[in-house]
């Protein structure tokens, strides 16, 4: 099984509106892969948080590390941020899961079983992601860009999900991501994942403490409530203690189950296991 070890570039010849000048690598993903065998499993794609300026090293590779414990493959995405804005870390995460889903035969990895999951911001895109998709371009001349990046499942952990309530989201995820001081109402709407489940959401498993400073609580609360009102599968967990961007949560007496929850819900929803 031909399986890349090295980070794989979104595009072969750069993403589309790059510019070095802003310094940052051209986006790409790192394969972590939950063993040798060739039967095929599903896969998680991984977006660490930072409020759109930067990557939390501890929400990317301890994470696929987890991931691959519950016998699915993750890839970490490095996805653009500020001074990049909308559309640029969208694009680069639904191509991922494009990327993803054109190899799925010669990675092993199950076509119709491919998650995204992300932390703060990062959790903010991968609930983007879930709620903004197409079926692919069956015309275009790149062959990834004729898949689906429709996600199979969400996995949004302690997550921005509302701009439009001012006082739940986090402003400077929308500023960074717009790239602008104020963000109007309708930009707000427009980027807010509760505002956009419908019938055809993926199934979702969500995450958050109660006592979040940074990111408050009801924006996980928000996205079950639409996820609920559009009749749509989902989990939901709310611990009571843990601060913001705990990650594995391995120092958290409660939170810290997350991991376990996420992965028997990975193989209840087919991941592998």
């Amino acid at each position: 099984m031909d399986r890349p070890v090295n980070p794989i570039p979104l595009w072969e010849g750069g993403a589309p509106g790059f510019n070095a000048e802003y310094g940052q690598p051209q986006p790409t993903l790192t394969p972590f892969w939950a063993d040798e065998s060739n039967k095929p499993r599903g896969a998680v794609i991984v977006c660490p948080g930072g409020g759109y300026v930067t990557k939390a090293r501890h929400e990317g590779t301890p994470i696929a590390c987890k991931i691959n414990e519950s016998g699915v493959h993750a890839f970490v995405l490095s996805y653009r941020v500020a001074p990049y804005s909308h559309p640029a870390p969208l694009s680069d995460a639904q191509r991922a899961i494009r990327v993803v889903r054109a190899n799925a035969g010669s990675w092993g990895v199950l076509p119709d079983r491919i998650g995204i999951l992300g932390f703060s911001a990062g959790g903010h895109l991968a609930a983007h992601a879930g709620t903004t998709y197409d079926a692919g371009d069956p015309g275009a001349a790149d062959p990834i860009d004729r898949v689906s990046c429709r996600p199979d499942a969400i996995l949004p952990c302690y997550a921005v999900m509302s701009g439009v309530a001012v006082s739940l989201g986090h402003r400077g995820s929308f500023q960074s991501l717009t790239g602008r001081g104020v963000v109007d109402g309708m930009t707000a709407r427009m980027l807010s994942p509760d505002q956009w489940v419908t019938r055809d959401t993926p199934p979702a498993f969500i995450w958050h403490t109660a006592e979040d400073p940074v990111v408050p609580v009801e924006n996980a609360l928000l996205f079950a409530a639409a996820m609920s009102a559009h009749k749509r599968p989902f989990s939901l967990h709310i611990f009571p203690y843990g601060r913001h961007g705990i990650g594995l949560g391995e120092d958290q007496p409660l939170a810290k189950d997350w991991t376990r929850l996420m992965g028997d819900w990975l193989k209840e929803f087919g991941f592998g296991g």
